[in-house]
């Protein structure tokens, strides 16, 4: 199988789950509690970026975390490449501006005094990794932040999961989890270092949580 016609599949096909089948349960499942580490982390972004400040959610799903960034004084910008993911999120906060539009595919240039991606990277394509930090770089202001999580799985489990990619046909590399339906994409801590060296972000802060390791950027002056 042709690997880049297998990417275009699977995100085709992710786009399609959650139009149809995450949409009308993200809420009731997975949209509720956010994390010790996620909240502190979060209120430490927000109170980097100045008052009144226009943040980027990209990938944002329902808007689960725009009441932290509406009742801090700022506002927000939501994206996603799931139209049914965003129509909830418009729903519940209507008076926020939305946008049809996948992380690879962000136009936007100094627009945004501080962007988050939360929990969302573990979608995107080892080969995609450059173009999006690259696109959340031209999208923030000069001096913004960027503050976006990344999917921790056991060594045996990513190990497990691209021999069973492998063993169904699939051209998957190493740390892709593709075997059981649906996507993830696990890079190592180093590799994820190394991206951001290449796109210029000047790393702020990291920590690793149970679930997802952290990561807090600037863009440079």
């Amino acid at each position: 199988m042709d690997r880049s016609v297998w990417l275009r599949e699977t995100r085709r096909l992710a786009e399609e789950r959650y139009d149809t089948l995450h949409a009308p349960i993200y809420d009731e499942h997975w949209g509720g509690t956010i994390s010790p580490t996620h909240e502190w982390l979060f209120s430490q972004f927000l109170g980097m970026c100045p008052p009144q400040a226009l943040i980027l959610d990209a990938a944002c799903g329902t808007g689960k975390y725009w009441p932290m960034i509406l009742t801090s004084g700022r506002r927000v910008f939501g994206i996603d490449q799931s139209q049914g993911m965003l129509s909830r999120a418009h729903v519940k906060f209507p008076e926020v501006a939305i946008e049809k539009v996948g992380l690879q595919e962000m136009p936007f240039r100094d627009a945004f005094d501080g962007a988050s991606c939360m929990d969302a990277m573990e979608f995107v394509f080892p080969e995609d990794w450059p173009l999006v930090l690259d696109n959340f770089y031209r999208a923030i202001k000069r001096t913004g932040y960027f503050y976006f999580t990344v999917e921790i799985a056991d060594e045996k489990e990513i190990e497990h999961a691209f021999e069973a990619g492998r063993e169904s046909g699939m051209p998957v590399v190493y740390g892709e989890w593709a075997h059981e339906g649906g996507y993830h994409y696990y890079p190592k801590i180093e590799q994820v270092r190394d991206w951001l060296k290449l796109s210029r972000f000047h790393l702020t802060d990291e920590i690793e949580g149970v679930e997802y390791y952290h990561f807090l950027v600037q863009k440079h002056a």
